[in-house]
């Protein structure tokens, strides 16, 4: 398996958003989608959410639907706090 590329975000209106180097998909419904990328978990928030097309090999994801919301969890990959504690 090669390695998915750098990590990256393009949304497109609200309604489209490409994401690259996601290395696994977590979790996913209607209103949630959970990413696992090379700079920790990319929880997307939303209504209608629906993974058009997914190449984990290529670390590459298309989703659609009414994007409201994404945020970082990068202490779950060992982000600041974890450094801080260790």
């Amino acid at each position: 398996m090669v390695p998915p590329g750098p990590h990256g975000l393009r949304l497109e209106g609200r309604e489209r958003l490409s994401v690259t180097g996601v290395l696994d998909v977590s979790g996913f419904d209607e209103s949630t989608v959970l990413l696992e990328t090379g700079l920790g978990e990319l929880c997307v928030r939303g209504e209608g959410l629906h993974i058009e097309r997914i190449d984990l090999e290529a670390g590459a994801l298309e989703l659609r639907g009414k994007i409201r919301e994404l945020s970082y969890d990068e202490v779950a990959r060992g982000g600041f706090l974890s450094r801080l504690f260790s």
